[in-house]
C-alpha cells in the first residue's frame, strides 16, 4: 500500500466522524509493509472525551505491538501536542500528515526527535478541515484551545 492509498483510509476515518458531528480527523496505523494494523477518528465531541483523538483511537485499536519504530501513523492532520508525544512516547517511526496548513501541530518537534514526516499537503484533506473550521468554528476554537493549553478566542 502506498502513501496514498494509506491517506485515503484515514480520510474516510475523518468523513466517518463528521457524519458523527465530530471533529473530521482520520488515522491508521500501518506496519511496515503496508499492513492496517489499526483505524479510527477524533471523537472527543461524539463522547465527550478530551483523550479520543483521531491517533489515540488509531493506536488503540491496532493493539499491542512489539516495537512502533517501523510503524507508520497516517493522519488527515497534523498531530497535535498530545499525539505527537504518543508519536514520540511509543517511537513510532513515521508520521504521514494529510495537511499541516489549518494546523501544524508538533511536526517540528517530531522531526526534531528522528521521526520521519511527510506532509502530503493533500488538497482534500485542507478543504476537508476548512470547511469544519468555518462551519464550527466554537467547536475547532475549544479542540485548540485544549490541545494548546490555553483558551482561543
Amino acid at each position: 500500500m502506498n502513501e496514498s492509498e494509506m491517506l485515503h483510509i484515514a480520510i474516510e476515518e475523518a468523513r466517518k466522524g463528521l457524519e458523527e458531528g465530530g471533529v473530521p480527523v482520520g488515522a491508521a496505523l500501518f506496519d511496515s509493509s503496508g499492513k492496517l494494523l489499526g483505524k479510527g477518528h477524533n471523537q472527543r465531541v461524539q463522547k465527550d472525551d478530551p483523550s479520543v483523538h483521531g491517533e489515540t483511537d488509531a493506536f488503540r485499536n491496532a493493539g499491542r505491538q512489539r516495537t512502533y519504530k517501523d510503524k507508520i501513523m497516517v493522519t488527515t492532520l497534523a498531530p497535535c501536542w498530545y499525539c505527537s508525544g504518543l508519536i514520540r512516547q511509543f517511537q513510532i517511526g513515521t508520521v504521514i500528515v494529510g495537511e499541516s496548513q489549518n494546523f501544524s501541530g508538533g511536526i517540528d518537534w517530531l522531526r526534531e526527535a528522528g521521526v520521519k514526516v511527510v506532509d502530503m499537503n493533500s488538497q482534500e484533506c485542507i478543504e476537508l478541515m476548512k470547511g469544519f473550521i468555518e462551519s464550527n468554528p466554537a467547536i475547532w476554537n475549544e479542540d485548540i484551545g485544549e490541545d494548546i493549553g490555553e483558551d482561543v478566542d
